[in-house]
């Protein structure tokens, strides 16, 4: 069901205009919550910690988690201490704030938090309450800087810099709310955020001449580096998939990007699309020919289930170096203690 609502998102078109009622009472209910936090009408955690926050405000992957791991990796290079705050979608912890180490049990904590703990070598916290785990990581001293995931719309914690990362390529679909398009917040949201960002190239009509409302918006190049083989840890050249047949398995928001990146590396794909967090089976890697190559997110819970001919593609995430230069202006926030010895 959820990649045939996106496949009628995004388009030029809206087949499903006729719910238009539902994504204006949707809108209306978006805005009545953001002003109820804005207003003190529902509590906000003011952490002492500065808080970045890496979301969307679209359905479906447009490349957040890449750039949150470059984020983490720049803040440690310029000496921040960072703790990464994530929902984690399916997770089942025994309790929150539940701390996730990189071999923790996807199942329980998470595909993405685990994936992230692996990348970056920080502390993650799972927990739905932001606020929570971030007064926790605040507690415990576990860093200096909270880096929040596809958190965009957890009002309850207040924000200190807010990126908001597109799809170059599908933009913002039909640019309508959701049921009738891919939008969670109405377009103008991105006059209050500080980056907007676009993984891949900006392609849509979204981006020609600039994005409304929008103060810039940034390039993100997500470039693939290396194979790894996930049972033996065994690492290849990207050249190793020139002319080769592989099974690609992506079970992430936007499946189709992967693909096309195998091509464009020369691999003959034969596409294998999951819903996004799936939970693998072994079945599910059991293809009569060919390598199975998968992303980096898929491969934390296919660690266990994985034969010797099951790779992953690590791809990390590169922005436009004047992001890069405003970042570090912003970061040079007031009373900061740059010495954390």
């Amino acid at each position: 069901m959820g990649d045939t609502l996106e496949r009628l998102w995004y388009t030029d078109r809206r087949p499903l205009g006729w719910l238009a009622p539902l994504a204006w009472l949707y809108g209306w209910l978006v805005n009545r919550r953001r002003r109820a936090y804005r207003n003190g009408r529902r509590p906000v955690h003011h952490s002492p910690l500065p808080v970045l926050v890496v979301g969307n405000i679209t359905v479906g992957g447009t490349g957040k988690s890449p750039f949150t791991a470059w984020l983490v990796s720049h803040l440690k290079a310029q000496g921040w201490r960072p703790v990464i705050l994530s929902r984690g979608y399916g997770a089942r912890p025994d309790h929150y704030p539940c701390a996730v180490a990189p071999d923790s049990d996807p199942a329980a904590c998470g595909d993405e938090p685990v994936m992230l703990a692996q990348q970056t070598g920080v502390p993650v916290l799972v927990d739905p309450r932001r606020a929570r785990s971030a007064a926790y990581a605040e507690h415990d001293k576990l860093g200096d800087v909270l880096v929040c995931d596809d958190g965009l719309q957890h009002y309850a914690l207040a924000r200190t810099l807010e990126f908001c990362i597109f799809d170059g390529a599908r933009g913002v679909g039909n640019g309508a709310l959701m049921p009738v398009g891919p939008l969670r917040e109405p377009l103008e949201r991105v006059r209050s955020v500080d980056f907007c960002l676009t993984t891949g190239q900006p392609e849509h009509a979204t981006f020609r001449g600039g994005l409304p409302g929008a103060k810039q918006c940034y390039a993100v190049t997500l470039v693939p580096t290396v194979l790894r083989n996930l049972s033996s840890g065994e690492t290849r050249d990207l050249e190793w998939l020139s002319g080769r047949v592989v099974n690609a398995v992506a079970g992430i928001g936007n499946p189709a990007r992967f693909f096309d990146t195998l091509n464009d590396l020369g691999a003959r794909v034969i596409p294998h699309p999951f819903d996004d967090h799936h939970r693998f089976r072994s079945d599910d890697l059991d293809f009569p020919h060919g390598p199975v190559v998968m992303t980096a997110k898929d491969g934390v819970k296919c660690r266990t289930i994985a034969r010797d001919d099951v790779w992953v593609l690590d791809v990390i995430a590169r922005p436009d170096a004047a992001l890069v230069t405003e970042l570090d202006q912003k970061l040079e926030l007031p009373g900061k203690d740059r010495t954390h010895g």
